[in-house]
Formats: C-alpha cells, structure tokens, sequence
C-alpha cells in the first residue's frame, strides 16, 4: 500500500465505511484524527523522552524491570536470530527496558525501537504500545495498521502487565523493523509476548506474597508446578489479596476481587491449602469449580520471616561462588558460620552445583588443617584406609558422592570416624539426605548439619556467573553477543554449573573472532538421551533392583514417592 493509499484508508474510516480493519485500529484512527488532531501524512520521528525523565521511569518501573527480567531474557533467546527488538514500556508508554541485536541497533533507534522512547497513542498514533494501552488486550499493530506513514515498515506485537491488584503496570512489546506482508504472520509472536506477560504476572506476585499463602492454577497437572496460568495471593483467612490477570476469570464479572473469600469462588477453603503442596501428585490435587468445572492447584505456604546477612561479595574463600542471589548467598552464610566448628557436614545439590567447591572453601575458611579427599564409588575399606593412614593431626575429609558409598566400606568408615575425632567428615551427595541408604550411625556421623545447594536454573546471579566464568577462561577483549548471552541466560542447565564450564569453554574454541555468538554456542543436552533405563518397564526394574524403591528410583532418575505412585496404580508387588 503507497502512502497516498494509506491515507485514503483512513479517511474512509473517518466517514464510518468498514474497510476490513481489526475494530481496535479503526478506532484507534479515529482518536487519532479526531481527538488528538493528526495527519497521517505528516512523518514524524519517534518521541524520545530526555534522559533525566527516563531516569524517573525507570525509577518508578523498578519493581517492574527486575519482575519482568528473566521473562525478558527468555523471550528474546527465543527469537533471537529472527530480528525482533523487545520493548518493556511503563504503564505511561515509555520504554524503560530493552533487548535487541547489536548489528541493528541504528535502524533501531531511528525507529523509536529504544530505551526512552515514548509509545503512548497520543504521541505515537495507532501502535502497538498505545493500542494495548487503551485497550488492555494483546494487539497486534502490523505495517499499515499503523496511523503515521513514517511506522507503516513496522510490525508490533503487544501484551498488557497488570499488577496483583489488577491494575494495568506495563506493557511488553515484540517488534520487527521489516516483516513478512500477512498479519498473521506475527501469530507466534502473539503467543510468545502473551505467555511471557503471564509470566511476569505471576513472578511479581510471587516477589510479593512471601509472607502469605499463594493458590497457583492450571488446567493441566503437567504445568501446574513448572508454568501455571493463574494464581493469587491469600490472608491467614483466605481472603484474596492479590492476582494475576488470568485469575480474573475465577470471579464474577464487575465484582470486587480484593478481599474476597476463595471459598466463595472455588471449593475449597484456607484449611484445605495444605492438601496442595507440593509433596503431593500433581494429579490428586483437584479444585472443584462453582460452575462445575475443575483446575489442578499448587499451594505455597508463607515463609517465615528470616534476617539474613548477606556475605560482602569477594569475602573469604566462599566469596566467588555466588553473586546476589538470596539462597546460594544464605547458604554461603550458613556455611561460613559452620566452618569455625568441626561438626561434620553434608552437602547436597545436583549434579555440578559446586558441591565439591564448596567444601574446599569450607575447609580453606575453618582452623588450619589438612585435607583429604575420596570419591566413594567403588571405594574399597582397604583403599579408604590406606589413604587415611598418613593423616595426622585435625584434617578434613571430603567424600565425594557418599551415596556411591559400597555397603562393607561404610562400615569400615563409621569406625575410622568413631576413632578419630580430630578427622571432620564433609560428604557431598546428589540426593535428598532422606534417600540416602547408609547405616544409621554413620549418617549421623556425617550429617551433623546439611547444606542444599539450588540448581542453577534456580539461581539469579547466572549473569554474574556467566560474566565470571567467562573472565577466567577467554581472553580479556572477548564477550558475548546480545543473542548468545541471551540463549545462556534461558536455558535450563541439567548439568548446572559443571556444563555451563564446558559450553563456555567449547564456544570461546568456536568463535572465530572476539565475539561469541549464539552460533558458537553447543546445543543443549538432551538429559532423556542418555537415561535409556527410564524406558524400562517398571516391573523389570524392580526386579533388577531388588524391589528397593530407592534403587529404583536412581535407576530411572525419579524421586522414591513417584516410584511408590507408579507400583499403586499399576498393581504392581514383588512375586512371593
């Protein structure tokens, strides 16, 4: 369509002819015209607010910007490579966070695609920012949906972030510069920017419920713990308190949401919420509807109050292991306060969390003493005691997988540790301490306090992790493309820290300049590629393993209560 064309169009709109545009841009022409005195011919640069009143935005989105970060990141891993720029703007249009590709940046910032620019419908005209904004839907603005002729190259996708009082927060923007002519094309981007909204939604409300109960929904047992369509946040009495904007749904239409009892919406009441935690299968908790429908529910109890000292970042041996992230900056606590005592340790974790450096930085920041490490599969007593045999004085002794621990060499442990006092005991374990199948005494001999260490999917210093492990093992002048730091940031390291090393380490062999791109980057790992035992019949596993349900459990790489579920519903028991 010609600018002339274009035009025209929105003429016939202004005289009330339907021209086969979406309703929500011809109205949106019309505001333009007729309320904020337009002309569609005029080819105005995008409003660019100063940079002393982006600092202000950004101030007053804070809370928003680091809610919306993770989703962010996400989504632009997503589709990197594809050209698309995401914006994060403010409830007022102002862009206040921003991810695009560094090679594009000029066309970029020519465009209004940019930190500080202003995409409200009155500055702007019919956008997508602005068009979210009035109507507090996802839009789609594609090329000529745009009102000024100097946007009509544009496609953008838009989704609307409420706040857990309803209230519209912000709005999140996928754009293109140039994109294919059918709007349909931007279908996937519609369901991309939507989901991540929904996601923002809920990690906002979750930032903010720690000391109430929060009900998360789904419709699906499978999502219902990973990704959840709806949640809110309730009082001691069930009351609500706060909600994403698909709970909206749950309450009756133009009601007052806030204060109300969930039991007036769902059957069940604040004393149910137990029954809902997670320790329970995903598929026994139901929530029956008033309409007669039901939804799975998650049920995440308050937390209780706690002061924690965050440790000053590079202090000590445990200084470099984490950057500001709560639970690794607790536990790093923890375990600084645990060093100064001899009592003896276990530290748990998934594969390659650091479990082993852990206790090395335990070790360098207790009372000097000597150290000596073991990796207990296949440990033989007689190769346990050789190596403990020119141990003197207080050591430490690292066991490395105690799990892996045979049967006769525990024995020969627990009376190494009964007769050595000065010999303090640090085990590192891939399982929870209640799955481990060690002889009572030697567990207490080895468990006298436990230190989990969260996965690092879990973890919100993984920039900071990636930044320093990068430092350590590439040349100074070498860094990451915008796409590339991206795709690390989004995915799920089932290896944790031990593979995020060596895709590092793979990719700065790779590159073939100073830049990393997403190119260099090694596919993810299937983790189900190499667990063929999963595949297994459960009853031929049992077999194998003796009917113990905790070898079972390692065997197929599941937890012992789901081995418990699968037995009860297939009627399985071992043959008399």
């Amino acid at each position: 369509m010609t600018d002339r064309q274009h035009v025209e169009e929105i003429e016939q709109v202004l005289e009330g002819t339907q021209t086969g545009r979406d309703s929500f841009v011809s109205a949106s022409w019309r505001r333009c015209v007729e309320v904020y005195g337009m002309d569609p011919t005029r080819r105005d640069p995008a409003h660019i607010v100063t940079e002393s009143e982006l600092r202000d935005h950004r101030k007053q989105a804070e809370w928003m910007i680091g809610a919306a970060r993770s989703s962010l990141l996400s989504l632009f891993r997503q589709v990197a490579g594809q050209n698309y720029v995401l914006l994060l703007t403010d409830a007022k249009g102002v862009c206040v966070d921003f991810f695009g590709d560094d090679l594009f940046m000029d066309g970029l910032r020519g465009a209004g695609l940019y930190l500080g620019s202003n995409w409200s419908e009155d500055l702007a005209g019919t956008c997508g920012v602005g068009a979210c904004i009035v109507t507090q839907e996802p839009v789609t603005v594609h090329q000529d949906d745009h009102f000024g002729n100097a946007h009509t190259t544009l496609s953008c996708t838009a989704a609307p972030i409420f706040d857990t009082l309803g209230g519209l927060a912000a709005v999140l923007d996928i754009s293109l510069l140039r994109s294919p002519m059918p709007k349909r094309s931007q279908n996937l981007a519609m369901s991309l920017v939507t989901n991540a909204a929904r996601r923002v939604e809920m990690a906002n409300l979750m930032a903010e419920s720690r000391r109430d109960w929060v009900l998360r929904l789904s419709s699906s047992p499978e999502f219902l713990d990973v990704d959840p369509e709806a949640a809110v946040r309730l009082d001691g009495s069930g009351r609500v308190l706060g909600y994403t904007r698909a709970a909206r749904r749950l309450f009756p239409d133009g009601g007052a949401i806030i204060g109300q009892r969930i039991d007036e919406v769902l059957g069940l009441t604040v004393d149910d919420l137990p029954d809902l935690m997670r320790d329970r299968p995903t598929e026994d908790r139901i929530i029956e509807m008033r309409d007669g429908g039901a939804l799975f529910g998650h049920a995440i109890a308050p937390q209780a109050p706690r002061n924690i000292t965050r440790m000053p970042r590079g202090a000590g041996p445990m200084g470099g292991l984490a950057g500001d992230d709560p639970a690794m900056s607790l536990v790093l606590e923890q375990a600084a306060k645990l060093a100064r005592i001899p009592v003896p340790l276990l530290i748990t974790g998934e594969t390659g969390t650091g479990k082993a450096k852990l206790a090395r930085a335990i070790h360098m920041a207790g009372v000097p003493r000597s150290f000596l490490a073991l990796d207990c599969a296949g440990l033989s007593p007689e190769a346990m005691q050789r190596a403990c045999q020119g141990v003197t004085g207080p050591s430490t002794l690292l066991l490395r997988r105690v799990e892996d621990l045979p049967a006769t060499t525990a024995v020969a442990l627990s009376a190494l540790l009964d007769r050595n006092d000065s010999l303090r005991p640090l085990a590192t374990t891939c399982l929870a301490p209640a799955q481990l199948e060690l002889p009572r005494p030697l567990f207490h001999r080895l468990a006298g306090a436990t230190l989990r260490l969260p996965p690092l999917r879990q973890r919100q210093d993984l920039g900071w992790l990636v930044d320093r492990l990068l430092g350590r093992r590439a040349p100074d002048d070498m860094r990451l493309s915008p796409s590339a730091r991206a795709v690390l940031l989004g995915r799920q390291w089932p290896g944790n820290i031990r593979e995020l090393e060596q895709v590092l380490d793979v990719a700065i062999a790779l590159a073939e300049g100073r830049v990393i791109d997403q190119t260099d980057l090694p596919a993810p790992i299937d983790a189900t590629a190499s667990a063929p035992a999963a595949e297994e019949p459960l009853e031929e596993v049992m077999e194998a393993c003796g009917w113990n349900m905790s070898r079972a459990a390692r065997r197929l790489g599941v937890n012992r209560s789901t081995i418990l579920r699968r037995l009860r519903r297939a009627g399985l028991q071992p043959s008399a």
